[in-house]
């Protein structure tokens, strides 16, 4: 009956209109045993969502408009015919903001439902029309696949600064919702609207995000693992307290006389860096693939760029062509652990460094249509200062917007005197929020009903330390057994993909149907493949299981995923 009810066939109506009448004839009062009938999609305006559809505390609900959507496009980009629905939850306190979500329901449902996450501080709904972070680019989008799909603002409303907006941190009720309360909220509202649009409830449902949006895919699965059946998790923020103060201790660093490096010194360092470590893998190829083996053997002190000294004689800055010893110190910090000297609830004692030998910091003169995004989320046009400008690089003013509305609750603060690794009067208030933003990583009770995982990390990431996702895996082996982890769970690194997009490789993969097969056919991923869309358009690369990397066989079209295998 409920793959009846989600068909939108010209005699639905006509049948279900004969039944009624069989079973009034037959005596029966029509109401007691039959099902509740669907809703059309303008019927759904209007309609109440009640505190006790929602497990966690709200005010309830309502949806604001439901719109009826024509079918547009072609091929894979095809958007099916839909219903449109907004929708809020409104707070317990008076004064905190709502919860505003959407939901697009397609005329053609599939039986499914998958969640978005956001990014940054979140603030507006992500679009729920669009492809999952990451997603191909020769396959139909979730919605074009027949998913009821749904997303959140996460409990409040940004103003002129978008997703890096903090000001909701002065409502407790708001930290609560951004730190996962909002997840479940958001759910059992979707789920409401969707049981009340088809007279029935999804048959799986998938959680997809990446950074802040992967982060949220984690915690659902954490929190509510009765509520999931998958989730894809790209580049996720998923200890985000740890990686806000890991973030904090780079933009210091950048902020010091001298530190912060112009576009044509980042230029050089990425040179320095791919001379250095991109035969690694055993090819040239404009990809660092074995980027531990980088890490642990590149130093710009020593380091040539095109034959000559990255390092400026004598350390000072001499010009563009070299790096002061200032600008070294800088780097060498974003490439070093943070360790917390106070304890944090969440239990968090370090955020690891991230991969800046071989990332794109942001090299301005790159024609790619991608270069100004990468430039934004990696280190800006804007030394970190006070106030912080808009320019600064994206963590800059992140952290800046988090410590003066929610760990001091004080605008005119300077935030670049808060020390991450000494916090001092404010540790107490930081490990509070800790609890709430850094999220457990026992996934057991997810695992063990059969929920599936896929996670995924470009190597190139400055803003969401890959080093911090293969701790998040490592731990799982460590819980529960490396082959009880392969048994419900893969985790991915990208050469050469920063966080979300990239100018030397762009990655896309088609990470839904690996979800679908595993979860609803039991066949485990493998041999997965990642596309670039952009570097090399059409470029591909074997997806190879965490620890193990692309290297390249010797012989072979270096643009082929056929011609690498994956090494220890």
């Amino acid at each position: 009956m409920r793959q009846f009810y989600a068909l939108n066939t010209p005699g639905r109506w006509a049948v279900l209109a004969l039944a009624s009448a069989a079973v009034i004839a037959c005596g029966g009062n029509g109401s007691a045993d039959a099902a509740p009938a669907p809703l059309a999609c303008d019927k759904l305006a209007g309609l109440a969502i009640p505190a006790s559809a929602i497990q966690l505390p709200t005010s309830g609900g309502s949806v604001l408009t439901a719109t009826p959507v024509e079918a547009s496009g072609s091929g894979v980009a095809t958007v099916p015919a839909h219903c449109l629905v907004t929708a809020r939850i409104g707070p317990v306190d008076a004064a905190a903001p709502d919860i505003r979500l959407n939901v697009a329901l397609p005329m053609a449902w599939n039986n499914k439902a998958m969640m978005f996450g956001g990014g940054g501080f979140n603030g507006s709904v992500p679009n729920v029309r669009g492809n999952v972070s990451n997603g191909p680019l020769d396959q139909p989008t979730p919605l074009g696949r027949g998913y009821a799909t749904f997303a959140s603002d996460s409990g409040h409303q940004a103003n002129a600064y978008g997703s890096q907006d903090g000001t909701w941190g002065l409502n407790d009720e708001a930290v609560r919702n951004f730190g996962g309360d909002a997840l479940k909220k958001t759910r059992d509202a979707a789920m409401h609207i969707v049981k009340a649009r088809y007279a029935a409830h999804p048959q799986k449902s998938y959680f997809a995000g990446g950074s802040t949006g992967g982060r949220e895919a984690l915690a659902a699965i954490q929190r509510w693992p009765a509520d999931w059946d998958g989730a894809i998790a790209w580049y996720p923020a998923w200890n985000d307290a740890a990686a806000l103060l890991g973030g904090h201790r780079s933009n210091i660093a950048l902020a010091q006389p001298g530190a912060y490096p112009n576009v044509p010194k980042r230029a050089l360092v990425y040179k320095a860096a791919m001379e250095a470590c991109d035969a690694l893998d055993g090819i040239q190829d404009g990809l660092i693939s074995n980027q531990r083996q980088c890490n642990a053997s590149f130093d710009p002190v020593l380091a040539t760029a095109g034959g000559a000294p990255l390092r400026c004689a004598g350390g000072a800055d001499t010009g563009d062509n070299c790096l002061s010893d200032a600008q070294i110190r800088a780097l060498k910090v974003i490439n070093t652990d943070t360790v917390f000297h106070f304890p944090l609830a969440s239990g968090e004692t370090r955020y690891p460094g991230y991969n800046v030998w071989g990332a794109d910091l942001g090299i301005a003169s790159n024609p790619s249509p991608v270069q100004p995004t990468v430039t934004f989320l990696a280190l800006g046009t804007t030394a970190p200062a006070m106030p912080v400008p808009r320019t600064a690089p994206y963590i800059s003013v992140l952290v800046d917007q988090w410590i003066k509305y929610s760990v001091t609750r004080d605008a005119s603060f300077n935030s670049l005197l808060l020390d991450p690794e000494n916090p001092g009067p404010w540790a107490p208030r930081i490990s509070e929020l800790s609890r709430q933003l850094d999220t457990a990583t026992d996934i057991s009770a997810f695992a063990a009903k059969g929920g599936k995982l896929l996670l995924a990390h470009g190597l190139a990431d400055v803003l969401v330390s890959s080093r911090a996702t293969e701790d998040y895996y490592r731990r799982l082996q460590s819980q529960m057994g490396p082959e009880r982890v392969r048994s419900f769970a893969r985790y991915y690194e990208v050469p050469g993909l920063g966080h979300a997009v990239s100018t030397a490789f762009n990655a896309t993969w088609d990470s839904v149907t690996a979800l679908e097969r595993w979860v609803e056919s039991g066949t485990a991923p493998g041999n997965q493949i990642t596309t670039d869309a952009t570097g090399v358009p059409g470029r591909t690369r074997p997806l190879c299981d965490h620890p193990l990397w692309p290297k390249y066989k010797g012989t072979g079209d270096v643009n082929l995923a056929a011609s690498f295998t994956c090494a220890e």
